[in-house]
């Protein structure tokens, strides 16, 4: 029984060594497989992470290598993610045939990557966020097994970018391809298209361009990740993504995307985040968008019309066209029509950028024209129209003239144009307009010439008799009627001769009679002892502006002409001593030089606020506490064109009131004295805090306060261009004509180069003035001046509070000497920008984003092409979602800076003469008595409280 036990114990011992053997054979890894392992580990700046070599084991163990995984003695997975490995990978690692898993993410791998041809049993290879630079052109042969593959975030051949090959195609189980900032150039690959296990696709932050391609619409995506291109970005349209039914995750954004969004998108029933914001997409939100399981809509930032639909969710919207500022409000009937119009000729972009808001007569729509509040005028010649002609636009009875000539606009002219009653033009020559011609009014003149398929004129019936009116051509058509005998020819040329000699001899007396007028107006303006050969002057300036190296002011003395005088029947002051054209009828506003000196102490130069060529500004104080800015002329510059700017400033900030335009209390004119009196602004220009701020030991302006002056001024802008009951052109806004209260709010000044643009946006060509660096070019080089020459101005302000520096300074380099220049070179690359951002504002991610669409508002502002810049409308709605609603600090706000709003100024004005000891009987300060004219001019309208607000 003993021996039994025995051999029976020794049989187990055997055994054991044996099965402990076997182990020990199995868990051999393979030579090569191990060799590549160790080559991994050897090339690592930081092995020890690993701790492989120093655990004494086997690869594949038991125990294995910390983060391998084997079948057999074959590595299948290494999963590395995130431990902060640096150094390159083994060249060979494609010999680690039975490899299907590879999580390398998230680490901080250099060098070339090597080739992956021939790992057939590959399924996911996770390679993102490392510092890989080169991937060779063979990567992707043979991966007939690869499910998933992420590249995000690698410098990939950073020079000459990288295309993906075709041989990706042999992937044919693909279904997450993820390629996020790695440098892709070129257009998108067609070959993905044919690829129906993909479901992921991402390649956003890369260099791709063109358009999405046909073949993609056969693709189930559910997420599609293509925004923020470097460069020129995607485009066309983005109707493919309609076909997507199981979209999860749109984002698009950051592109240069067109077109509407497809009502289609209502198909993508899964979608829970959309991302459209920063493209070129026109045309309404489609109502049906809200059924959508949408939780983040994002369409800042487009060229989007129409009212705002009601969402739930995070739904961002800012930066468009809309025609109401709230969700859930329709657009007027007038401005529906219109959009109407604009959809049927596919949305131009020019005509969507412009089109914005709820009024086409307050907001100077391109090709649009009003009497009163009415549309009257559509005038669009050669503006590269393409589609059909909608019938909303013969809803619009007021209609007078209609132009659409040179387009490539087609169809049938709709019926319903001929009930407009008031239509007197309509210009469809040189298009593609197709029969029946609907049967107009014998008052309206229709113009048809150009359109092959109207190849027979439009003339009214014949009348019974064969009388001679019976071949007279339509007076409603540029048509001319054909001829069926020689004899007819003959008289047809015959006339068409005479009618030639008549409209020539018109034309003659007509030009002979415009030089006879203007050789009148010559004489007369000659007469009045108006200049003919104005002077340069230098316009006053905060003497520490490096701008008073570059400023020009040439005035025309013309440029006031059309301002009426502030109050018919006040008293009336001759400023200039010399000419009758430089009289002023304010006579309400009139303080006394006494005062003044008061206030000053006697202009003391502890009070001085500033220095310019205009002369000097003081700060003052009333009897009654109210704080004022004193702009006193000096002897030298009074001259004719110097007390035309006086005039001017006087004239303008006595029709216009708002709270972001500095208040004019009154002036002075006794003697040699010629005073302008202000609200006093404690802040001073914005100028000196953004690139004096050092010098002068000020605190930096934040972010948020810049925000808030920007909206300040474009508000402002605003105002004086659509908003006043007249349109003005500031000319020379600048960093040192905006000023700032104690709350640094601001307020635009300095306007004694304004001028009237009597049509609500243009202007007469008018002397150059202004200040270089702020000159819009066509401005600078025709001497035509039009609202837009103050959007350019705007723009370059926005530029200075980015990036801090002033327009133009010559001790910077040459590349970056004129602001507008460089920053339009830096502007869309978002390093760029970022470097280039004023230092002092600490710039974080989180407030980039607010600077990136700043910037791009700045370039959009200073476009080549003045049609192509924003209205100040457009620039109010970009800012307005960035800043937060401003209110006053208290409750009780009846004063504003020292003026009373419960009373016309005229009465404030009034308190403070009584006060000086002067005689001012002469002047009725009593409206009730009828000496103050009605409105407008009327100070009790002008000054009215709401202004204040």
């Amino acid at each position: 029984m003993g021996f039994q036990m025995k051999e029976y114990l020794m049989k187990l011992i055997l055994f054991t060594v044996y099965l402990s053997f076997s182990s020990l054979v199995l868990g051999e890894t393979d030579p090569n497989d191990l060799q590549i392992l160790l080559e991994f580990e050897k090339g690592l700046e930081n092995p020890e992470l690993l701790k492989w070599t120093s655990s004494g084991n086997d690869p594949c163990g038991p125990p294995s290598w910390n983060h391998v995984f084997c079948s057999g003695s074959r590595v299948s997975q290494i999963q590395v993610l995130g431990l902060g490995l640096k150094g390159p990978l083994p060249q060979n690692f494609n010999q680690l045939t039975q490899l299907y898993n590879l999580g390398l993410q998230k680490n901080n791998f250099t060098g070339k990557l090597p080739s992956f041809s021939g790992l057939s049993k590959l399924q996911y290879a996770y390679l993102g966020h490392n510092q890989f630079d080169t991937i060779p052109s063979d990567f992707f042969v043979g991966l007939s097994n690869l499910q998933v593959l992420s590249l995000d975030y690698n410098p990939l051949n950073k020079t000459s970018g990288w295309s993906l090959p075709t041989e990706l195609k042999n992937s044919p189980q693909l279904t997450n391809l993820s390629l996020i900032s790695c440098n892709l150039v070129g257009p998108m690959p067609e070959f993905l298209g044919g690829m129906s296990s993909l479901t992921a696709l991402k390649l956003s932050y890369n260099r791709l361009s063109g358009v999405i391609p046909e073949s993609y619409r056969r693709l189930d995506l559910q997420f599609l990740w293509l925004n923020n291109q470097i460069g020129t970005g995607l485009s066309g349209t983005i109707d493919i993504v309609a076909s997507m039914v199981s979209m999860k995750s749109l984002w698009l954004h950051g592109n240069q995307f067109t077109g509407t969004i497809p009502v289609g998108f209502a198909d993508l029933s899964s979608v829970t985040e959309m991302d459209l914001n920063d493209n070129q997409l026109v045309g309404p939100i489609p109502e049906n968008l809200t059924t959508l399981p949408l939780q983040t809509l994002r369409l800042d930032h487009n060229k989007l019309t129409g009212p705002i639909p009601k969402f739930g969710g995070t739904f961002t919207y800012a930066g468009n066209s809309f025609c109401q500022s709230d969700p859930g409000i329709p657009c007027s009937p007038e401005v529906t029509a219109l959009l109407d119009f604009l959809a049927g000729v596919s949305y131009p972009l020019n005509l969507a950028t412009s089109w914005s808001g709820n009024d086409p007569c307050m907001s100077s729509w391109l090709g649009i024209s009003c009497n009163g509040q009415k549309v009257s005028v559509i005038n669009l010649p050669n503006a590269r129209l393409n589609g059909t002609l909608s019938p909303s636009i013969g809803n619009l009875d007021s209609l007078v003239s209609i132009t659409l000539a040179g387009n490539n606009l087609s169809g049938q002219i709709p019926t319903n144009f001929s009930g407009l009653k008031n239509l007197r033009l309509l210009n469809l020559s040189d298009n593609n307009f197709e029969r029946p011609v609907p049967t107009f009014s014998p008052s309206v003149r229709l113009l048809t010439k150009g359109n092959p398929l109207l190849d027979s004129p439009i003339v009214p019936s014949p009348p019974p008799n064969n009388s001679p009116s019976g071949n007279s051509p339509s007076p409603s058509s540029n048509h001319s009627t054909p001829n069926s005998g020689s004899q007819s020819g003959t008289n047809s040329k015959v006339k068409s001769n005479v009618y030639k000699i008549i409209g020539i001899g018109a034309a003659s007396i007509g030009l002979v009679t415009v030089l006879v007028l203007l050789i009148y107006l010559c004489f007369c303006r000659k007469k009045k002892g108006v200049s003919q050969a104005p002077k340069s002057v230098v316009h006053p300036r905060d003497p520490s502006d490096p701008e008073n190296r570059v400023k020009i002011a040439v005035l025309d003395s013309t440029d006031m002409s059309s301002f009426t005088p502030i109050a018919s029947g006040s008293q009336s002051t001759n400023i200039s001593g010399t000419s009758e054209s430089q009289v002023i009828e304010a006579g309400s506003l009139v303080i006394s030089v006494q005062v003044l000196r008061n206030a000053t102490k006697s202009f003391s130069p502890d009070n001085e606020l500033g220095r310019g060529g205009f002369g000097t500004v003081y700060k003052g104080e009333l009897d009654d506490g109210t704080l004022i800015a004193v702009k006193r002329m000096e002897a030298i510059v009074i001259t004719n064109k110097a007390l035309d700017e006086f005039q001017s400033e006087i004239a303008v900030l006595s029709k216009v009131r708002h709270r972001h335009l500095v208040s004019l209390m009154g002036y002075s004119v006794e003697g040699n004295e010629r005073l302008l009196v202000y609200e006093y602004m404690p802040q001073g220009a914005l100028s000196k805090h953004l690139y004096h701020w050092k010098k002068l030991q000020l605190e930096p302006l934040s972010w948020t306060r810049r925000l808030n002056i920007a909206l300040d001024v474009a508000r402002a802008m605003e105002y004086l261009h659509s908003l006043a009951h007249q349109s003005f052109i500031h000319r020379d806004l600048k960093s040192s004509n905006i000023l700032l209260g104690d709350d640094y709010r601001a307020k635009v000044s300095d306007f004694g180069l304004v001028k009237l643009a009597p049509d609500g946006k243009h202007s007469v060509a008018t002397r150059l003035a202004g200040t270089f660096g702020y000159l819009a070019p066509e401005y600078a080089v025709t001497g035509k001046v039009t609202t837009k020459v103050d959007v350019f101005s705007f723009g370059v302000v926005l530029m200075e509070l980015v990036t801090g520096l002033a327009a133009i300074d010559e001790d910077r380099s040459e590349g970056s000497r004129y602001l507008v220049q460089w920053f339009w070179q830096i502007k869309s690359s978002k390093e760029k920008l970022f470097e280039a951002i004023d230092p002092s504002l600490g710039a974080t991610e989180e407030t980039f984003e607010s600077i990136r669409v700043i910037a791009e508002l700045a370039g959009h502002c200073t476009v080549r092409d003045p049609n192509q810049r924003p209205e100040m409308g457009h620039a109010v709605n970009t800012l307005s979602p960035l800043v937060e609603k401003w209110k006053p600090t208290n409750d009780d706000q009846d004063e504003y800076l020292g003026i009373d709003c419960s009373q016309p100024l005229f009465q404030m004005v009034k308190k403070w003469q009584a006060t000086d000891g002067s005689d001012y009987s002469s002047i009725n300060f009593d409206d009730s008595k009828g000496s103050i004219p009605p409105a407008p001019t009327a100070f009790s309208e002008i000054f009215r409280p709401a202004d204040c607000r």
